[in-house]
């Protein structure tokens, strides 16, 4: 159920679902995790550019619209690095 990666500008969809979701962290302290946004797949001429709705079960697509998982809205956890010893050997 992921976008057609080779057909969207990716960075532009997943920076739209992030809006999407932090403007719904913003209104609803919900216990419930999402499963991700469902948006329309292209931001139309008429449609605002942040029109979709945080899903909180698998949805049934429209032809014009697509799913981004949750994880790819929060971002992949950073990497550690190892910690420098302030002592060298």
């Amino acid at each position: 159920m992921q976008p057609r990666w080779d057909r969207i500008n990716s960075a532009e969809a997943i920076a739209r679902a992030r809006r999407i979701y932090y403007a719904f962290l913003e209104r609803c302290s919900s216990a419930a995790e999402p499963l991700g946004i469902v948006m329309a797949a292209n931001a139309e001429a008429g449609a605002r550019a942040d029109s979709g709705r945080v899903v909180f079960e698998l949805p049934a697509l429209l032809p014009s619209e697509q799913f981004i998982p949750l994880e790819l809205v929060r971002g992949r956890p950073g990497r550690s690095r190892p910690g420098r010893s302030a002592l060298r050997s």
